[in-house]
């Protein structure tokens, strides 16, 4: 896989042939600091016993989809921001996958999925490691339509387009490294303009949603908009509720 471009925009690149878990393997080697500063990135198309959120498994046929882990060092001081960081990665990939899939409706599921023409094309799991972030991705890149998991995903190539990984990755890194920079430098989500960049790629929002909360229970409602710290914030008809994680499901009309 040429991945000339890539190379360029991370601090250090590791292709694995195979691997576990990248977050895992990543998360193993964050420790040296020196050997592996931040936009580390560390990448397979082989995936055998990857992890998404609520510890789900997520497996893929061989070289049918990319699992990227990337460690983010320069961090925002305050660590109530670090909130942002998934619906950072969120924006950056929203973009990178629509620059090579035109005509198509491609947005941000909250917190952490892209969607294309709502179907989930790349999932996304930040793990708190030290005092830094390693920001796992999943994309669906070469997967047929007969390899999907479920209905409800989608590839590249199950859209008849071939990924062009190279692009697809440096895009990626280079929105990401940007966002949160910005984060950073002025420690203020609406100041750095990822909110506004959030909120406009958020299909979520004026969306009904059913969101299962970690309690167990369910809240029904519209999602009206991010609060100041990424918390979706949900109007209930009664009151708004902001939530802070969750599994979100837009209810479609029957």
């Amino acid at each position: 896989m040429d991945l000339t471009r890539t190379s360029s925009a991370a601090s250090r690149l590791l292709v694995l042939p195979e691997c576990g878990s990248t977050n895992a393997e990543l998360r193993g080697r964050a420790a040296d600091a020196g050997d592996w500063p931040h936009l580390s990135v560390l990448l397979t198309d082989t995936q055998t016993s990857g992890r998404g959120r609520l510890d789900r498994t997520w497996t893929t046929p061989p070289g049918a989809a990319l699992a990227v882990s990337v460690l983010l060092r320069d961090l925002p001081v305050d660590v109530d921001l670090w909130g942002w960081i998934p619906l950072a990665a969120g924006v950056a990939m929203t973009d990178a996958v629509a620059a090579q899939l035109s005509g198509h409706e491609v947005g941000l599921k909250w917190p952490n999925d892209v969607l294309v023409d709502g179907r989930k094309i790349c999932g996304i799991l930040a793990e708190v490691t030290g005092g830094a972030i390693v920001l796992g991705t999943g994309i669906n890149t070469a997967m047929t339509a007969e390899q999907l998991p479920v209905p409800t995903a989608t590839s590249f190539a199950a859209l008849g387009v071939e990924a062009d990984v190279d692009r697809l990755l440096s895009d990626y890194l280079t929105g990401l490294a940007a966002a949160v920079d910005a984060l950073a430098q002025h420690a203020d989500a609406a100041a750095s303009g990822l909110h506004d960049a959030a909120s406009s790629r958020c299909l979520t929002l004026g969306q009904d949603v059913d969101v299962s909360l970690p309690d167990g229970s369910v809240l029904t409602g519209r999602a009206v908009r991010l609060a100041s710290d990424g918390r979706l914030v949900v109007d209930d008809g009664r009151t708004e509720h902001e939530v802070a994680s969750g599994d979100v499901v837009h209810v479609r009309p029957a």
